[in-house]
Formats: C-alpha cells, sequence, structure tokens
C-alpha cells in the first residue's frame, strides 16, 4: 500500500499486436504468463496504492482478472504506452501514476522504491531510472535505451545508439566507459497534469525516428528527472530474450 497520503497508480500497458513479438503478455515464463510476473512483483512494491493493465485485447484482460488482478481495455488506437496510461488516469484518478512497461519485468520490488519514493518527494513532474551498463554488447544493442543527464539529473536524450560517442578513444579501447553510458530502464512516473499535456503533444519527428515516446517530452521542452538504481530488471523484446529471461529469472529464484 502507499506510504503517506499520496495516491500511487501503476499501470502496465499491455498490446498484444508486437511487431517483433505478438501476444508476448500471455508467452510462458516460468509457469506462468510474462504479464502475470510483472504484475506480482509490482505487488511486492511500496509505494504503490494501485496496479492496473491496461490493454488493447480481451484475452489480456481476461488472464489478468483470472489470476486476481486488475485490468482495463483502453482500446487499440493509441500511439504508445503513457498514452494508455492516460487513458487510465481519466477514470481512475491520483496524484502519481507510474508507467511500467508490461515487457519490463522488476527483479526487485526496490526497483520501483527508487523511483517512486523519490519522485513523490520531488518536485518533478516526469520521472524515469537509469542504471550503469557494464557490458558493452548493451551499449552497441538497438533495442538496449541509453541516457545522458545533466547535472541535475535531468535528461539531455535518450537514444537507441550509442551515447555519448567516443570520438578520441585510445587505439583498441572499447566504446564503454564506465560512469559515463547508462541504460534507461522502461519506467516512468507522472503526476497527472505533465500526464494530460504529454498525451496532447502530437508525435515529434525525434519520437517517430528512434521509436522512443520520451523524446515527444524532450523536443517539447517538458523535463524528464532521471534517478539511479543497482536493482535489476529482465527486459523482453523477442521470443530470444523470453528464453534468455527464463534462465536468468531461475538463476534468480534459486541464488
Amino acid at each position: 500500500m502507499a506510504d503517506g497520503c499520496a495516491t500511487v497508480i501503476v499501470v502496465i500497458p499491455a498490446r498484444y499486436g508486437s511487431s517483433r513479438f505478438p501476444g508476448k503478455p500471455l508467452a510462458l515464463l516460468g509457469d506462468k504468463p510474462l504479464i502475470q510476473q510483472v504484475y506480482e512483483r509490482v505487488r511486492q512494491a511500496r509505494g504503490v496504492s494501485r496496479i492496473v493493465v491496461a490493454t488493447d485485447d480481451v484475452r489480456i484482460h481476461d488472464c489478468v482478472t483470472g489470476f486476481g488482478g486488475e485490468a482495463i481495455i483502453t482500446g487499440n488506437a493509441l500511439r504508445s504506452g503513457s498514452d494508455r496510461v492516460a487513458a487510465v488516469a481519466c477514470a481512475m484518478p491520483a496524484d502519481v501514476y507510474v508507467n511500467l512497461q508490461g515487457d519490463e519485468m522488476p527483479l526487485n520490488p526496490g526497483l520501483l522504491d527508487d523511483l517512486i519514493l523519490p519522485f513523490a518527494q520531488s518536485g518533478a513532474d516526469v520521472g524515469t531510472l537509469k542504471q550503469a551498463i557494464t557490458d558493452e554488447r548493451e551499449l552497441l544493442n538497438p533495442n538496449v535505451v541509453k541516457v545522458v543527464t545533466d547535472s541535475q539529473g535531468d535528461a539531455l536524450y535518450f537514444s537507441r545508439s550509442p551515447i555519448p560517442y567516443r570520438r578520441d578513444r585510445p587505439d583498441g579501447a572499447g566504446d564503454l566507459v564506465p560512469g559515463l553510458h547508462w541504460k534507461h530502464l522502461g519506467i516512468y512516473s507522472y503526476r497527472a497534469a505533465a500526464l494530460t499535456r504529454f498525451t496532447a503533444l502530437p508525435s515529434s519527428a525525434l519520437e517517430d525516428t528512434e521509436q522512443l515516446e520520451q523524446l515527444r517530452l524532450l523536443e517539447a521542452g517538458m523535463r524528464i528527472r532521471v534517478w539511479e538504481t543497482a536493482h535489476a530488471s529482465l527486459r523482453v523484446d523477442t521470443p530470444d530474450d523470453l528464453r534468455v529471461a527464463e534462465h536468468l529469472l531461475q538463476s534468480w529464484l534459486t541464488g
């Protein structure tokens, strides 16, 4: 349940028709559907008042309600996960809305705590998380989104490309520099007013080019505060990722 007076709703957008992995939320990870694995880990986090899966498909809706979760149908014409969060916000008033993608599974409830708790105490309108990149393969992987922040912790840019680029790296040196390169985790927190403004904005050129919805915010001049977390999550983009996640999940459960 939520700490203090703030009402915090975690919304988990989950589409059935993923281009790279159709039906992904219902794919089995261990002995449960991926969406259930994500939902159950959110239940363990502090500061959460309510959890809602926002989906475009009755099969996902019925799966969630079948394991005792809450879900709503938001339609299939929305541009992004945050637009689904906004659809939930229209029906469910709250102080803070958290957008956790249905393919981003926290392995520790502290992951959500690292966003919700500082965000609630800050003056930020939008917040998200970053994590140090320690493997150069992640830096070079376009499915791993990178982020660069300013000295105040506000995001300067997000990209699928390796940023910042090391122009004058020594011969034979790799691209990765510890403390310089960070990956962005697919979780956001919004004040209600910021969420309303965000979803009213037209899609931006940067957003369409990189296929990253958060660039719509930056291009419109809205600030995104970024906090660091050391807690791991499992990201599932493809069937191959699901097989890797299966192995990592078993290692985490038995470790």
